[in-house]
């Protein structure tokens, strides 16, 4: 009897055992194949602010994996031989929650690499740089979390507010630079404040957020918008958020000066007000608060015909080219996901052109995805190729020693991005470079 006893707990036991070694193993497999694949794909240096992890601590709970945000819908953390690591470095966008779930403090948060820096400006706790009056929020000093650009942008604000001369002469309070997350913030704060203002955005409302892929869960908090108040969704894709920021912007009638870059920004000589000038216009202004975000201006190829109004730098809805002759040029996942799916758009003609022998930057998805319609005759993919110009009606690209006149009715350029570094020590702006540092 009681042997029968031990077979009916032991049982069970030991298949629950073998289930969860079984399950474990699983796991491990596919967080060494998606470090595999970065490795690979050369997609091992994260962004901006990532987790390190020390072995000798971590205690192999998984406790960092299950509180990663982006866990559900692309590998970051993963475990390999009971302890954690980040697998796919350039998936980490800094939420930081990994750390704050950390039982035993094994995880600092850093910005760069011993092999890679990250430039970040000097910035003061109230958000105001060396430069007296000239203010960073949001992923431009570091932050890449949208909850937190979000509320440094209004505090930020609130800093600018406390500047001597606001309100006084004739002249903007603050011009804002750039409309993503931090800068939406601080301009609606400063449209409850009574501010005068100025919000300049070289590209679309979003910023940074408007790059994503599509259906990207982009935010997995609640957070306070001024004038608006608490967004109460705590988890919401790319779309919805933006459409969420569209019609708070016209709700509040919100006015912001889209496709207008800013080329220079420069002190008064009394020391207390700024020139901005930028494509359109010069504003003279008691403060500047930059909310550019990391990604900088759209790198050129700079070849005849870029200024045509069918050159675009970033996919917006693949749709709008149905039934045309498409170029993407690019190697990187942005040019991928933008040319396979125009290609599974109806009627498209689609060529992607690169410089390069191999996409070694892109994921192993798009790669795959990209081949797959190469081979099934629905993309032309040109390697080691180079554009020589672009025209109305048709592009001239250099391949295999010839070139070729291909019919052309529009033109994607993914070619990255040129990084604020230089355009801030311009202005004036200390920037340190970290190596792994916080």
């Amino acid at each position: 009897m009681n042997k029968l006893w031990l077979l009916i707990y032991f049982v069970p036991a030991l298949a629950i055992f073998a289930w969860y070694m079984l399950a474990r193993r699983r796991k491990e497999e596919a967080s060494i194949r998606a470090a595999e694949e970065a490795i690979e794909a050369s997609m091992t240096e994260p962004p901006s602010l990532h987790p390190v992890i020390d072995p000798m601590k971590c205690i192999g709970c998984r406790s960092c994996v299950n509180a990663c945000p982006e866990h559900h819908s692309h590998p970051v953390l993963g475990m390999i031989r009971g302890k954690a690591r980040l697998i796919a470095p350039a998936n980490c966008i800094g939420h930081g929650a990994c750390k704050r779930a950390c039982p035993v403090d094994a995880i600092d948060l850093v910005f760069g690499t011993e092999r890679r820096g990250v430039d970040i400006p000097t910035v003061q706790p109230n958000f105001e740089t060396n430069v007296p009056g000239l203010f960073i929020a949001g992923e431009l000093g570091g932050m890449g979390l949208i909850r937190n650009a979000i509320e440094q942008g209004r505090q930020a604000m609130e800093s600018v507010q406390k500047l001597d001369g606001i309100g006084q002469g004739d002249r903007y309070d603050v011009v804002i630079v750039g409309a993503g997350p931090a800068g939406f913030a601080a301009s609606l704060a400063a449209m409850e404040a009574g501010l005068r203002f100025v919000t300049i955005e070289q590209d679309s409302l979003g910023g940074t957020v408007a790059h994503f892929p599509r259906g990207k869960l982009v935010m997995t908090q609640p957070a306070i918008l001024p004038v608006v108040g608490k967004m109460h969704f705590t988890e919401t894709s790319k779309e919805k958020l933006l459409e969420f920021w569209q019609g708070v912007e016209a709700q509040t009638r919100l006015k912001v000066n889209y496709n207008e870059r800013v080329t220079g920004v420069d002190a008064a000589a009394e020391g207390k007000s700024f020139d901005v000038t930028t494509t359109r216009s010069t504003y003279r202004c008691r403060a500047v608060m930059l909310t550019i975000g990391r990604r900088g201006t759209p790198r050129q190829l700079g070849v005849p015909g870029e200024e045509l109004e069918k050159v675009a730098y970033r996919l917006i809805d693949p749709s709008e080219y149905e039934g045309k002759h498409v170029l993407v040029v690019g190697g990187g996942d942005s040019a991928l996901e933008a040319a396979h799916s125009i290609a599974e758009a109806a009627g498209t003609t689609v060529t992607l052109s690169y410089r390069s022998a191999a996409f070694n930057r892109a994921k192993a998805a798009n790669r795959s995805k990209v081949e797959a319609l190469a081979a099934a005759g629905r993309m032309r993919v040109l390697m080691s190729s180079n554009v020589r110009e672009i025209r109305e009606n048709e592009v001239i690209i250099d391949y295999q020693d010839k070139s070729y006149r291909l019919p052309n009715d529009g033109v994607i350029i993914c070619a990255g991005g040129i990084l604020p570094t230089g355009f801030l020590k311009s202005i004036g702006v200390d920037v340190e470079t970290k190596f792994g540092t916080a």
